[in-house]
């Protein structure tokens, strides 16, 4: 009674989902991508640390990725069978902790890149471990023989399944693995600390789902092949990099530590912008990584470049919010409470937008301070050293 209880509320949240736009139209679970099953608390018991599930006298053998902390009990407990075989446990708990770190007053700008995973304001760069690179000759191998195997009923094909979903497994372990050491507070090991070690983090609002859809087929409207995207190339390369993962865990932990995340407009030209004298040139390709100012003569690695002026955009947002004026270069101050034009946009999306999920407060703050700013004429470079 109490699965078919659960089931029934899984298939309501999913219908509901479906008819707001955000799913697909639910389907039955496949017995080869495993499954999954929630347990509250009528249907599990906590005892001395161990876990029993209802109508089972033994407690579950678990080998904990990390302890509980003391006092929460837990509330809500779902048992997951995924592809490569692996079973896991997740515990749903009420933490009543306070987290918070001291505030200190050290703000850092992030540009989320291929070549480097990261790049500060503070000229350090992290490197891209490149997990699906590392065993990309391994994982074609194995999925050439899955291919090769006719009868999918047989158990040569499962167990060619079986190792294809393994090494799957290994590229999304490693992953999240490196991800969880880049914003992880505690980890001495780690190449950077974000979280622990600056007060606001800036980011862009990348829509990474719509950098790695397809190209249109050429055969369509001229109007649907200008929408596609241009950098599907590199789709295999951005699904590697992990940047959504990346800023969803910088996004909860810096609600947890008392930081504070800000996401600027993905449209600000924060690669093409000088960040010495403001001047913004019409084209820079991607593969020029470093490049001169044509009005100051600045001289710009491409990656730190892009995160002061993200540093700079977002600051200009905290102090929107905080409702204090932002400085022009002619020395007034212009309140950019209540605009409502639109941001400075570059002419390939002028020329045909895609369609993009809403954006989030961050962004349209960051894209309302951006067209006050080039509003306002050419900006100083006394302002810009700022």
């Amino acid at each position: 009674m109490y699965h078919c209880s659960k089931a029934v509320v899984h298939l309501q949240t999913a219908f509901t989902n479906f008819f707001s736009g955000r799913a697909k139209y639910p389907n039955f679970k496949k017995k080869r991508n495993g499954g999954s099953a929630e347990f509250t608390k009528a249907a599990f018991r906590w005892q001395d640390g161990q876990v029993y599930l209802a109508k089972c006298s033994q407690p579950l053998s678990i080998r904990w990725s990390r302890q509980l902390p003391p006092g929460p009990v837990p509330t809500t407990i779902t048992v997951r069978l995924e592809p490569s075989g692996r079973w896991s446990v997740s515990l749903r708990i009420n933490d009543t902790r306070d987290l918070k770190l001291k505030q200190i007053l050290k703000q850092v700008g992030v540009d989320l890149g291929i070549a480097s995973l990261l790049t500060t304001s503070d000229g350090e760069k992290v490197a891209n471990p490149k997990n699906l690179q590392k065993l990309h000759k391994k994982l074609r191998l194995a999925q050439k023989s899955l291919d090769r195997k006719p009868d999918k009923k047989s158990n040569n094909y499962y167990k060619a399944r079986l190792k294809v979903a393994k090494i799957h497994a290994q590229i999304k372990d490693s992953r999240l693995d490196y991800t969880h050491k880049l914003t992880y507070v505690a980890n001495p090991t780690a190449p950077l600390r974000l979280i622990r070690e600056n007060q606001t983090i800036v980011v862009e609002d990348l829509a990474v789902k719509n950098m790695v859809k397809k190209r249109c087929d050429p055969a369509t409207t001229l109007v649907a092949r200008e929408r596609a995207p241009r950098d599907h190339k590199l789709a295999r390369a951005i699904s590697d990099a992990n940047w959504g993962e990346l800023v969803r865990q910088l996004e909860y932990k810096a609600e947890w530590y008392g930081r504070e995340l800000i996401k600027i407009d993905r449209y600000f030209p924060s690669s093409k912008r000088c960040s010495n004298c403001g001047h913004a040139v019409e084209k820079l390709p991607l593969n020029i990584r470093e490049w001169d100012c044509p009005e100051c003569g600045s001289h710009h690695d491409r990656d730190i470049n892009a995160s002061i002026n993200i540093l700079r955009m977002g600051t200009r947002v905290a102090d929107r919010r905080k409702g204090t004026p932002t400085k022009k270069a002619a020395g007034g101050a212009v309140s950019v409470c209540g605009a409502t034009v639109r941001p400075e946009e570059s002419k390939s999306r002028q020329a045909g937008a895609m369609k993009q999920k809403a954006p989030t407060s961050d962004a349209r703050e960051s894209r309302a301070v951006s067209r006050i700013a080039a509003s306002g004429g050419c900006q100083s470079s006394a302002e810009w050293r700022k």
